[in-house]
């Protein structure tokens, strides 16, 4: 059997997955990814069209990991539990994160915008209205991505989102407490929680959720 005769859309995109999270989206090329699956690069356009279909179709194996909840739950739950699977999913390929927020990827499948779609169908669920869910879809997904983007920058993590408290520690000594006193004070804050990225999100999600909740129960 061929090089070509074994090679599948499937295994061009998770081939192409574990090379951006080891070396980041500018590691990836149609090239680099050619010499990884030990094939000529214009082989890889019998599965993908394009760099940007190849993207899409990382973002869509990264959407596949998102669990779903039971509809039969209770709104909150369902958004809570779609929310921070999606954290979760995307927080453990932080580049695919990166892609959608910069719109160098943007699918368009069912597999992609199924949890999209159970978010919608939540705040429905809730009462809101057509415009009220978008606004409601729109902050939940800000809080996702905003969340993960942040956390490809700026103070550095260990393997369970920890942050470094000597980063944290180092940047609290070049803040003037005197002209910056609340900024300093929540600095001083998170070196002395030890905040993990997670616990931080899942914080940041219960509040959001619980406004939500006081908004459905107005309308």
């Amino acid at each position: 059997m061929t090089a070509r005769e074994s090679l599948t859309r499937e295994k061009v995109l998770h081939t192409a997955l574990a090379l951006v999270d080891q070396e980041g989206l500018d590691g990836l090329s149609m090239r680099r990814l050619a010499m990884t699956l030990n094939v000529q690069a214009m082989s890889l356009y019998n599965h993908v069209a394009s760099k940007s279909d190849l993207l899409d179709g990382i973002a869509e194996l990264v959407f596949d990991q998102v669990e779903l909840p039971e509809p039969e739950m209770a709104w909150p739950e369902q958004v809570r539990a779609v929310a921070l699977s999606m954290y979760r999913a995307f927080s453990r390929h932080l580049p695919v994160a990166v892609a959608l927020v910069t719109d160098q990827a943007n699918p368009a499948t069912v597999r992609a915008l199924e949890p999209f779609d159970r978010l919608a169908g939540a705040l429905f669920q809730a009462g809101f209205d057509g415009r009220q869910a978008r606004q409601a879809l729109g902050a939940v997904t800000d809080l996702v991505f905003g969340s993960l983007l942040i956390s490809t920058g700026g103070f550095t993590s260990d393997a369970d989102g920890r942050l470094s408290q000597s980063d944290t520690s180092a940047y609290l000594r070049r803040v003037d407490p005197t002209r910056l006193p609340h900024f300093s004070r929540l600095l001083q804050q998170r070196v002395t929680d030890e905040p993990s990225r997670q616990l931080d999100f899942e914080q940041g999600l219960n509040m959001l959720i619980t406004g939500l909740e006081v908004i459905a129960n107005q309308t």
